[in-house]
């Protein structure tokens, strides 16, 4: 099962001309996978049911709820209440599924912080543009905007130039024409776009792609990279 964040990285790499096996190789997954995702044959996001039915998805649920109430739970102890429920695996089996469905929450505490950037990060020409709304108060009235307006700003990772739009809302919509007419600005696509965990971009609960701005990412061919949470020398030169 692929992620909606790989099925925006893999048809943007498509699109930029890479075999699907170069994809495969790059994402880590077999060709079969990412051919059948860049043909629409999968969804992201959804993973491919056996013919048996997906056995572990009772466990999973039960998983999921355990590890919310505590990210640190070992896995050995989840392992011994879920063969109670009739978990037959073994602890190794658990542990991989544990892995691969990412049910352990993130904890931001216990992320290591050796080897973080600790200034900007430098990027290639062409490699990223970054976006961010800036808040302004009590906008001329003849805009009929109200007490706010916004301006949306796009900012090339490499050498800085920038171009913003102004906006009366910061709704999605408006987020997707603003960033069509700053990209024409800046005179095209770059290959990844950085957010500042934007709610209209980045779902605030689960720190994934929203589904409905992930179709705008495939359509751009552009990579959709958050900022990392609570980590300011990663926001880049926005």
């Amino acid at each position: 099962m692929l992620s909606r964040e790989e099925d925006i990285d893999a048809q943007a790499l498509r699109r930029r001309g890479w075999t699907i096996s170069a994809i495969a190789r790059h994402l880590g997954r077999d060709r079969k996978t990412i051919r059948a995702y860049l043909n629409g044959e999968r969804e992201p996001g959804k993973r491919k049911l056996p013919a048996g039915g997906d056995w572990f998805e009772p466990f999973a649920t039960y998983c999921a709820a355990r590890l919310a109430e505590d990210p640190h739970l070992w896995a050995s102890t989840l392992f011994d209440e879920v063969q109670d429920l009739g978990f037959t695996r073994s602890y190794q089996t658990l542990t991989r599924l544990l892995r691969a469905r990412g049910l352990r929450p993130a904890c931001e505490p216990c992320t290591p912080a050796k080897g973080r950037p600790v200034a900007v990060i430098e990027h290639p020409p062409g490699d990223e543009t970054q976006w961010d709304w800036v808040e302004f108060p009590n906008p001329p009235a003849s805009w009929g905007w109200g007490k706010k307006a916004y301006l949306l700003v796009g900012a090339l990772a490499f050498s800085g130039r920038w171009r913003g739009w102004l906006s009366a809302s910061m709704d999605q919509p408006h987020l997707i024409f603003g960033m069509d007419v700053i990209v024409r600005a800046l005179g095209g696509v770059t290959l990844g776009w950085r957010f500042d965990r934007m709610a209209t971009v980045i779902n605030p609960d689960t720190g994934r792609v929203q589904a409905s701005f992930a179709a705008v990412a495939k359509h751009y061919g552009a990579q959709v990279r958050p900022c990392p949470p609570r980590r300011g020398n990663r926001k880049g030169v926005v």
